[in-house]
């Protein structure tokens, strides 16, 4: 036999099964995912412990942020296919996660909060009794107990307990003295993370795909294992971070995100070849543009600076709207900048990119493009929900949750710890499960696996809601509760973020994939948008970072997850009834 026969007859290296390069982008996404989970997990406490904002503010601030995070992929996406390639992309976005990441550490002293009554200003203290946490209004010598009624009215109470004076509904006014430089730090630190997410998120995913030939079956499962990475990053950071926040300080969590997402870069910027050949630039004539694409990276951080600073200056109003009596369309009608462009770029591309499709492809090119934007419209759905992770349900872990454990105290921040961990253990039986019914060719359409994927997030939140009944005296609900929504919702991202990435390659045409890779994160940071203006209709009134009463709380916190949780339920079961029409202009992917 011939050395080149022996060559020919040696089995291709594989990964469980799968191209040996998965192995080195599973790693270098489970380090930039170690990073970014570990600083959400901190983030929404930070902000209104820290800076002492309120819930419409810090949940505003956060949805505007994680909206940013996922908008900017975009145009990450359509650089890396027409300049730089993905993997140089990916190592760009990588350099300045890290620097912001980094940059968070440094949060300067503590805001100060004070209350204003009738016109005039009283410095606010914060104190336990009991191992209840209280506030204090400070009234010349005195000390008065702050304490909220379940009719919204807040009580004074004296040292003996006595009520010095009862004030109506909004009559208290909270706020605090917060440093301006700070802040502008911090929006700074938030902005580099949403440009640097912009190259890093959407290439390394078109790399993955990148890796399978079309029409071969592992994809579905390739991008499941991937997505397990994903989690396996997220279980330790979530974990570690808030610890780390809360026994040593804020700057030591977003320390250890900035050391993992430093880790990330290194991996792929150091891959000892294992990468060529893979996400390499197009190839281009005429001048370079390379250098020009890394500046312009660099002076967009100003620009998503002045959108979240813009939010916050109509933070107040956007709150009014969506608290009074406009609703939710007094609310869009009221949005900042950021909304206007999220929305209307939504918009362009949902409308845009089949009509695009139609002109420039075949029949079946357009039909199959239209699936993959049907999928993106009911995709907001799902992650509208599930991303009240960050924002509502870390309040309401914080506030109405017994976060007591055989461990100890588990910090609230990490109780998003419970979704990784699902992921982890629940990813493998998946990726087995469909690759065993599309052998025996059972396997669900993909449109089902995104029913299934909605009737779960809806689930979720009614039994939590259930769970609420259970509540003891003091407004809490078990912890248990808490996991097993999540334990639904984690089973539910299953069926739709993995199959959803893998969707997006296998419809799209060839050279446009990256582009619309960067839509469905699109998708994804309309869905954020959309979880903060939902997160502020469950905003509850606090003093010094601290809720006023935790049976008004409670009952809010169900109320919104009550009517979420059915919405979702409903588009489900409509999208399971469409489901067969779709499947036909799929023309057989599957």
């Amino acid at each position: 036999m011939t050395d080149t026969a022996r060559l020919s007859a040696e089995p291709e290296k594989t990964w469980f099964g799968h191209p040996p390069q998965l192995a080195r982008l599973f790693t270098t996404e489970m380090w930039e995912r170690f990073g970014y989970y570990g600083m959400r997990a901190v983030l929404t406490l930070y902000l209104a412990n820290h800076f002492l904002f309120d819930d419409a503010t810090t949940n505003g601030l956060y949805g505007a942020f994680t909206s940013l995070v996922y908008l900017t992929p975009l145009i990450g996406g359509l650089l890396a296919d027409r300049y730089l390639g993905s993997k140089r992309a990916v190592k760009l976005g990588a350099i300045l996660m890290s620097v912001g990441y980094f940059v968070l550490c440094f949060g300067g002293e503590a805001a100060k909060p004070y209350a204003v009554i009738d016109g005039q200003r009283y410095e606010v203290v914060n104190g336990t009794r009991d191992g209840e946490k209280l506030q204090y209004l400070v009234d010349g010598e005195q000390k008065l107990e702050i304490r909220g009624n379940e009719d919204k009215s807040v009580s004074l109470l004296a040292s003996d307990g006595q009520e010095t004076r009862q004030l109506p509904p909004g009559a208290l006014q909270s706020g605090a003295e917060r440093s301006p430089f700070y802040v502008a730090v911090m929006l700074l630190a938030l902005s580099a993370v949403t440009i640097g997410n912009g190259f890093f998120k959407p290439n390394i995913s078109t790399i993955v795909g990148s890796l399978y030939a079309q029409g071969d079956r592992r994809r579905d499962a390739g991008f499941t294992i991937f997505y397990m990475g994903i989690n396996l990053g997220s279980v330790a950071s979530q974990m570690l971070c808030p610890i780390l926040a809360e026994s040593v300080g804020w700057w030591a969590g977003f320390l250890l995100a900035a050391i993992g997402m430093a880790l990330s870069w290194f991996l792929i910027q150091f891959d000892g070849g294992r990468l060529d050949g893979y996400g390499e630039p197009p190839a281009q004539t005429g001048t370079d543009r390379t250098l020009l694409i890394y500046v312009g990276a660099v002076l967009a951080i100003p620009l998503a600076w002045f959108l979240f600073d813009n939010m916050l200056t109509n933070a107040a109003a956007a709150a009014a709207a969506a608290q009074g009596g406009s609703g939710f369309l007094g609310y869009i009608a009221s949005l900042p900048l950021l909304g206007k462009v999220l929305f209307g770029t939504f918009l362009v591309s949902v409308v845009g990119i089949p009509i695009w499709a139609w002109s420039v492809g075949n029949r079946a090119e357009f039909q199959m493009m239209s699936v993959a934007i049907i999928l993106v419209v009911f995709n907001v759905v799902f992650w509208t929900l599930f991303e009240q992770a960050g924002s509502s349900l870390t309040f309401f872990a914080d506030r109405n949750t017994d976060r007591q454990t055989v461990f100890g105290l588990m910090p609230a921040g990490s109780v998003q710890v419970f979704n990784p961990i699902f992921i982890v253990m629940f990813a493998p039986i998946m990726s087995l499960l469909w690759t065993g019914l599309a052998r025996r060719g059972l396997e669900p359409s993909i449109p089902v696996k995104f029913a299934v994927a909605l009737m779960g997030a809806g689930l979720g939140f009614v039994v939590l809601v259930w769970g609420t009944g259970f509540a003891g005296d003091d407004y809490k609900v078990a912890l248990w509760w808490v996991a097993a929504t999540y334990l639904i919702h984690s089973i539910a991202e299953l069926c739709i973020s993995p199959v959803g990435l893998s969707m997006i390659t296998k419809l799209s045409i060839a050279r446009i994939v990256g582009m619309m890779m960067g839509v469905w994160f699109l998708s994804i940071a309309c869905a954020q948008y959309v979880a903060g203006v939902v997160a502020q209709f469950a905003s509850v009134e606090t003093v010094g970072g601290r809720v006023t009463n935790l049976k008004v709380s409670l009952d809010t916190y169900a109320q919104v997850f009550q009517t979420i949780g059915l919405i979702s339920l409903g588009i489900g079961v409509v999208l399971l009834l469409l489901s067969p029409l779709i499947k036909k202009w799929m023309h057989g992917v599957q």
